[in-house]
């Protein structure tokens, strides 16, 4: 039920990215300009604050759902709380934030690393082969050997900033991050421990 379920999700994320048209490239230059690059550069890098997310090169179905989830549609609230980011989006259609992914998508990553070499060997454990006495499955399992992850669903997480990573992990582990299909990473990140968590974080930082 739950691999059904993960499917159908994957296949609607696809499927909403095909659903618009993405505005001119001009006007997501625009919005590259004048919003996201005090944050996440010009190319989707983020230069100077490793709290946030490296955006280039990661997948446009992924980066576009997260857009989608940092609004509110239709008086609902939105699927993934966060207080900048929800302020960002709101004066933002759909065909924008498709452009955005779009264009952050074709950006070149300038891979992040590790913040500590004693610990990649327990990230590197845990990644590839989990922590069954935990029932802690691989992350490999989704985000694959290489840290590619899966379009649509999976995001990339090679090269990731290790500060976001952790930031992620334990804002799943805490119930503070809710947009995760089937709950997964909520169920995942509550069985780990900050020093787990920080030697992932850090893995993931070193694959390529």
């Amino acid at each position: 039920m739950l691999k059904r379920s993960i499917v159908l999700t994957a296949l609607a994320a696809s499927s909403l990215l095909h659903a618009a048209e993405p505005v001119a490239p001009e006007q997501v230059q625009e919005i590259v300009t004048t919003l996201c690059a005090s944050c996440h550069g010009p190319d989707g890098n983020t230069p100077l604050m490793p709290e946030y997310p490296k955006l280039a090169g990661q997948h446009p179905e992924y980066l576009y759902k997260q857009l989608l989830d940092f609004k509110a549609w239709d008086d609902k609230p939105p699927a993934r709380e966060n207080a900048t980011m929800n302020a960002m989006v709101m004066a933002y259609s759909k065909e924008e934030m498709l452009g955005l992914s779009q264009y952050f998508a074709q950006q070149t990553l300038q891979p992040a690393e590790p913040k500590a070499q004693e610990t990649l060997a327990l990230g590197q454990r845990i990644w590839h082969h989990g922590l069954p006495d935990k029932a802690v499955p691989a992350c490999s399992g989704c985000h694959g050997n290489n840290g590619a992850g899966i379009p649509s669903l999976y995001p990339r997480l090679s090269g990731q900033t290790p500060d976001y990573v952790v930031l992620q992990l334990k804002a799943f582990r805490e119930q503070q991050r809710a947009n995760d299909p089937e709950q997964m990473m909520r169920q995942i990140a509550n069985k780990l421990t900050d020093t787990e968590i920080e030697a992932l974080a850090d893995y993931a930082a070193s694959l390529r």
